[in-house]
């Protein structure tokens, strides 16, 4: 069969010479040739048919590579349509560096056309070029999951991360990731995983999640707030006191300060005019203004940043934000810290009361022996001691405001059930429920028959551990005694009470679980080998400080002991803990910190002191009062990071 060619193709040929095959194309074909009768077949099989008008050929004329995507195994010379037909847009082709060219005509060719050609290419190419092949192709195939589900499954997907810094990682991927990670949801739901929710404000939490918010309020606000109340709460007071005898405190300075004498006034008012009595030096200070842990997050993304910048600073920081240096000896009773003061009460009959990060508002003198034990609520605080006196003072002014009499002995303990109503414990073995509004007794409580140590207090139900080895249960509103709590060898120096169960530690060594409804003992704690006068209980897990040194994790479901600690080289003397951490002060002069899941030393803070007395601590602070070179120091060391970071 003879070889059929079309005219047009034919005279055209003649006129221009053939164009050429990219040099790609041409190394492909096959070099065996053939009849012309198998040529004209080829044509026939693969040409496409001819539309009306005709179109502009394609680069290859649809000739060399058939529409089934596999290459001809036959070869000969095949004539392509000439260029005259082509658009301007192929005679720019033509004029293309050969590589871009080539990449041109690739992209101009059906799917399965490019298949075949890469097929042929990688089973041409060697081993070197193959894993350059893969190298290069590799990244190019990843898919960012983000970019293609739906925004209600991607945040599903990252509210299974349980790491902050996970979280804030991922922000930085692009801007589709952050958009994601900036949504308050998830991290309201890692808030609820991490057990910070607790300290979240639930209004806060509520306008978070109503608004479900994806940007960040600027929090000047919230610190001119914070910066506005402290100003507030440590103005000068201009109204005089009430009381004969009261205490003002000149404001200290503002700025960090050496350790400068801070003079206290005492003032009278029983002539009707202000009268300056004397100047007395009774503190020396340094203090550094800190406002941060005034700062409320407005959204759960920065109130975790925040939680957890506190967290990793209590394992390795921490500032010293206020210093406080007695220039006379005292030994520290009490130590109280509230939302908006410290208070700490010493056996020289003097109260200090701080701002809540160290500022110095007042010391209040009334009290003519030691005093033993203080309660703060609100801006009222109850005081007790060796004069047998209970005052009421008013911690805005620091006036007294009033002066309760009854006890025949010191005033060993003190506790509050509400806001007018406070119960307190004395060496002359019974208790005085007060009503601190009108200074009026409303019960003695009598039964015990040797010096009250110790009370707890929770709701209507009063607990108290006597010199006599025995605890007894009380209501207070009826003055009435509901149990006694016999078992105990020895003198009873400590108890905790959380409404349920009653934990009371001994000079005997031991520590006794108690009901709270029946009275009865549940369980008999042993370990420890000297006096235990340290504990504190929350759900069902108490810890325990002795003078043997050692402090001790117990497990109230179980009743037994999960962590045992060799805390210090002397007697623990104080001892608080939360959820995450144990901290401890012994007569050493060292500050520990523990983890309480594994009981685990994480380390000591930098603390120099001959002897520790009392160390409360919050989530962004510790307060430790000790003794050094004769004199009580008093330290506020801060975790919290500034506010401009939090964001």
């Amino acid at each position: 069969m003879e070889h059929q060619t079309c005219p047009v193709s034919v005279q055209r040929s003649q006129q221009r010479p053939p164009t050429m095959l990219p040099a790609a194309s041409v190394a492909l074909m096959p070099s065996s040739a053939s009849s012309s009768s198998s040529s004209a077949a080829l044509i026939s099989a693969y040409a496409p048919e001819p539309p009306t008008p005709a179109p502009s050929p394609t680069p290859y004329g649809g000739y060399f590579f058939p529409r089934d995507g596999h290459l001809s195994n036959e070869s000969e010379d095949i004539e392509l349509h000439d260029a005259d037909d082509t658009s301007v847009e192929h005679s720019d082709v033509e004029e293309l560096p050969p590589l871009e060219r080539l990449a041109h005509d690739f992209a101009a060719l059906e799917l399965d056309q490019r298949k075949a050609l890469l097929a042929a290419l990688f089973r041409a190419s060697d081993t070197a070029t193959l894993s350059f092949v893969l190298e290069f192709v590799s990244p190019l195939l990843k898919v960012d999951p983000f970019r293609v589900l739906p925004t209600e499954l991607c945040l599903r997907v990252l509210s299974y991360v349980d790491d902050p810094k996970t979280l804030a990682r991922a922000a930085q991927v692009s801007r589709r990731w952050a958009m994601l990670v900036s949504d308050d949801i998830i991290w309201k739901g890692l808030c609820d995983r991490l057990n910070y929710d607790d300290h979240f404000t639930p209004a806060i939490a509520a306008q978070t999640a109503s608004a479900h918010r994806r940007s960040f309020d600027n929090p000047a606000a919230a610190a001119n707030d914070a910066a506005l109340a402290l100003a507030t709460a440590t103005a000068p007071q201009t109204q005089p006191p009430t009381r004969p005898v009261s205490m003002l405190v000149a404001s200290p300075p503002t700025a960090p300060t050496p350790l400068t004498t801070l003079p206290v006034t005492v003032t009278s008012s029983t002539l009707g005019t202000t009268e300056v009595i004397r100047d007395l030096p009774l503190m020396k200070s340094t203090y550094t203004p800190v406002l941060a842990h005034a700062y409320r997050p407005r959204t759960y993304r920065a109130f975790i940043k925040q939680r957890y910048m506190i967290d990793s600073a209590w394992l390795s920081a921490g500032t010293v934000a206020a210093r406080h240096v007695t220039t006379d000896q005292g030994v520290v009773t009490c130590l109280h810290l509230t939302d908006k003061y410290i208070a700490v009460a010493l056996d020289n009959s003097r109260i200090h009361v701080f701002t809540a990060d160290g500022r110095l508002l007042h010391t209040l003198l009334g009290h003519v022996m030691g005093v033993w034990a203080i309660m703060p609520w609100g801006d009222t605080l109850v005081s007790g001691g060796c004069d047998r006196d209970l005052r009421v003072w008013d911690l805005v002014t620091g006036t007294c405001k009033r002066v309760m009499r009854g006890h025949t002995s010191t005033v060993r303990c003190l506790k509050m059930s509400d806001s007018r109503t406070a119960i307190s414990g004395s060496r002359d073995a019974n208790l005085r429920v007060w009503d601190i509004e009108t200074g009026e007794c409303l019960h003695v409580l009598t039964g015990h028959q040797a010096s009250v140590r110790c009370l707890e207090v929770y709701g209507d139900i009063c607990v108290s551990g006597s010199y006599d080895t025995t605890a007894k249960v009380w209501s207070i509103s009826r003055g009435v005694l509901l149990h006694t709590l016999n078992g105990h060898f020895s003198q009873i120096y400590a108890l905790a009470f959380d409404g349920e169960k009653i934990a009371t530690g001994s000079l005997d060594t031991t520590v006794r679980v108690w009901s709270a409804d029946s009275g009865q003992c549940l369980a008999v704690l042993q370990g420890h080998t000297s006096l235990v006068g340290q504990l504190q209980m929350s759900g069902d897990t108490l810890v325990t400080g002795s003078s043997d040194g050692s402090t001790r994790v117990w497990d109230l479901k179980k009743m037994v002991c999960v962590h045992r600690l060799a805390a210090h080289d002397n007697s623990v003397t104080t001892l608080q803990f939360d959820s995450r951490r144990i901290v401890t002060g012994g007569s050493d002069g060292r500050v520990k910190i523990w983890d309480i899941k594994t009981g685990h030393h994480i380390r000591d803070l930098a603390c120099t002191f001959e002897a520790v007395w009392r160390v409360a601590f919050e989530d962004d602070k510790v307060v430790v009062l000790a003794s050094r070179q004769n004199r009580t120091h008093m330290e506020v060391i801060s975790f919290a990071p500034p506010a401009d970071e939090i964001l």
